[in-house]
């Protein structure tokens, strides 16, 4: 018989989180029983289908977890799956760069782990019609949360030639961009995109034969640039980080995961102002209130290995970076002062 298809199995049973091992290795220092008997908070800001969720509350059973999704079906599925945690979990609903939002609510002033897993999830992935896969003929959609916003159609039928090149140049670093948006413009000219496999067909026909040859479905980088303009990813990120190292109390961390080079460059340059002196230069000590707020706990970018791989192919262009907060304070801007 042949294999099951990955699509047609419960969502919960194809779900493989990457690195697992090492996110809840790298949180378990902060979310140890503390002494004044208050459970650690730790905050999944990316759940899913919540495979990293689920093992942080069965490793580390003093810890309380606050997870953000903006997917309604995965707070439904993942709300199942962590049901038995009773109120030791609470699941909300929003996009990560709300995060400060969301710990207001729940009345939570500090918290002493975030994790961050970047990028389309694997129910995003496996869903057929949600349009995230240029594998299937599929709607284009591309969005997060389905019930609001353009959709990758709205975007491929609306934008002007100029705007849909730099949206293909920028956050898909595609070197056709400008030949894929004229052809796009011309076509939907005769007929409105509507579907995933013609986009493919149209990427496809739009790149010369001699750049086709390497580098996988030529089609990637421009799902992956709508997928970040339907979604508003990266400006998201930009404000997710800050706010996450801000929220940390002293001894807390920060695991990010990301999946493309656009998101580790963002989470590298946060990561780097927050754990760089502000001193003005030439100062024969460092004052403590320019010293780094935060250190960090990888050196560079940590990839996934070999058994890994093997188990997971999804998890072959993951880049985890970890900070831990050694000091109070805010986080300074990439390039600018606390």
């Amino acid at each position: 018989m042949p294999a099951p298809d990955p699509a047609e199995r419960p969502p919960g049973d194809r779900h493989v989180p990457v690195l697992l091992d090492r996110c809840v290795e790298l949180l378990a220092p902060a979310l140890q029983p503390r002494a004044d008997g208050a459970a650690p908070v730790v905050v999944d800001t990316t759940l899913g289908m919540g495979g990293h969720s689920e093992a942080l509350l069965e490793r580390l059973p003093a810890a309380r977890l606050v997870a953000i999704d903006r997917d309604p079906q995965a707070l439904a599925i993942a709300g199942a799956r962590l049901e038995r945690f009773g109120e030791r979990a609470t699941l909300v609903r929003a996009v990560y760069d709300e995060l400060p939002d969301v710990l207001a609510d729940l009345r939570v002033r500090e918290v002493h782990g975030v994790l961050m897993d970047l990028g389309v999830s694997s129910l995003q992935l496996d869903e057929v019609d949600r349009g995230f896969s240029y594998a299937r003929d599929a709607p284009l959609d591309m969005r997060m949360d389905p019930t609001s916003g353009l959709t990758a159609a709205d975007v491929l039928n609306t934008y002007d030639a100029r705007d849909l090149s730099r949206v293909l140049h920028v956050y898909g670093e595609e070197k056709f961009a400008r030949r894929i948006a004229d052809n796009v413009v011309r076509d939907r000219a005769r007929e409105p995109f509507s579907g995933t496999l013609r986009l493919v067909d149209l990427v496809r026909d739009s790149i010369p034969a001699a750049a086709r040859r390497t580098g996988g479905n030529p089609a990637k980088r421009t799902f992956q640039a709508l997928r970040i303009e339907v979604n508003g990813e990266l400006d998201a990120l930009r404000a997710a980080v800050p706010a996450a190292l801000d929220a940390l109390a002293v001894g807390g961390r920060l695991v990010v995961m990301s999946y493309q080079s656009l998101e580790d460059r963002i989470v590298k340059q946060t990561l780097a102002a927050a754990t760089t002196s502000t001193a003005p230069p030439g100062l024969p000590f460092e004052p403590p209130e320019h010293a780094p707020r935060f250190q960090l706990l990888t050196r560079g970018a940590e990839r996934a290995g070999e058994d890994e791989l093997a188990s997971n192919p999804r998890s072959a262009p993951v880049r985890l970076r970890a900070a831990e907060r050694v000091r109070p304070g805010r986080v300074p801007a990439p390039g600018g002062r606390a």
